[in-house]
């Protein structure tokens, strides 16, 4: 069945139809039903579709087309993990089918059922009304809190990572791509990263399933509730230390609205927003651990989107970005550098 396209695609959309025939054709109904693919914004990193097969809503995402960096855009781990937490409670949505090979679309994809809600990307909340506001970043605290309290092992997911000295291996690997990189050297990052090596605390042990990339935008919303019903783009998650996570959720409270999207220089009592420290108190309320959030988490968190700009904009420059505006984000790389040195007192 010939599919309806809105939206630029890179593989066959016949091919992948005659494919989901064989797994989802019964869902068609007699008269053939509809087959449609929309290309969708977002994400940065794995082109993301919307799907309709007949009366089922799906979602599809598969690895940017051309060459990656090692690891990168690891969509099966993302199916992985939603396979995981699905069961839970935890808000995902529900994985469909993982394809492993790259005879259909020329990578690796997965399908899941698409959720219905809300996706704010403004972490200002400006289209909401001033009431609302403080309870969608409270939602936010509430489900990573939520996320930190799975015990991986019970899940399946107690080999996912390496558990232990987190921070080192992470800060090692993001400096591997950095490196990797074909643009010149940032001297922000470089400075950052020593930085980073230099004030890197002692492993205390604690491991939990990490989102990796955890913030606002990640985070569909119920249509009128604050509440969160589905956790989108588990690309980068591994096992790590909570923190890491909880570092990546405050960093618009150090970022400007024109880096990204922060709040740094917003009015957060007028805007009717919570404060980075009530943010960090709701979490800590629901998660079984104490732990203070150091200088060091979050300077990290900013380094590590400092390095995923760089990859961005290696991507815009090669043609294989999945955003037509990722060109516009390369110098962000080393903005967010520099709020990084910021809060670490060594700018």
């Amino acid at each position: 069945m010939t599919a309806t396209v809105e939206g630029r695609l890179d593989f066959d959309a016949d091919a992948l139809g005659a494919f989901l025939g064989a797994f989802l054709g019964a869902r068609l109904g007699p008269d053939g039903g509809r087959y449609a693919l929309t290309r969708i914004g977002g994400g940065q990193s794995n082109p993301t579709y919307f799907l309709d097969w007949g009366d089922r809503r799906l979602v599809l995402r598969k690895q940017p087309s051309g060459e990656i960096l090692r690891g990168a855009h690891a969509v099966d781990r993302e199916y992985r993990v939603l396979a995981a937490l699905h069961p839970t409670g935890v808000p995902v949505p529900r994985p469909v089918l993982f394809h492993g090979g790259a005879d259909l679309l020329g990578t690796p994809f997965y399908l899941m059922e698409r959720v219905e809600g809300r996706i704010f990307t403004d972490t200002a909340l400006a289209d909401l009304p001033r009431a609302e506001r403080r309870g969608i970043w409270m939602a936010v605290a509430d489900t990573l809190a939520a996320l930190h309290r799975i015990r991986p092992e019970e899940v399946g997911l107690g080999d996912y990572g390496r558990p232990g000295n987190y921070f080192e291996r992470q800060i090692a690997r993001w400096d591997r791509q950095y490196r990797a990189s074909p643009s010149g050297p940032v001297p922000e990052i470089e400075a950052l990263h020593a930085w980073l090596v230099a004030e890197m605390p002692e492993d205390d042990g604690r491991v939990a399933l990490c989102h990796g990339d955890f913030r606002l935008g990640n985070l569909m919303f119920h249509p009128t509730e604050p509440r969160v019903v589905a956790i989108l783009d588990w690309e980068l998650s591994t096992l790590g230390h909570p923190l890491a996570d909880l570092g990546f959720c405050v960093m618009p409270w150090h970022t400007a609205p024109d880096e990204y999207g922060g709040l740094l220089g917003t009015d957060l009592g007028v805007a009717g927003l919570p404060t980075k420290a009530e943010v960090i108190a709701r979490y800590r309320a629901g998660v079984p651990f104490d732990a203070p959030l150091l200088p060091f988490h979050e300077a990290f968190a900013l380094y590590r989107f400092a390095v995923i700009f760089v990859g961005i904009a290696d991507r815009a420059r090669a043609g294989t970005a999945s955003d037509p505006e990722a060109a516009a984000l390369g110098p962000l790389a080393r903005r967010f550098a520099i709020r990084a040195l910021e809060v670490a007192g060594a700018a």
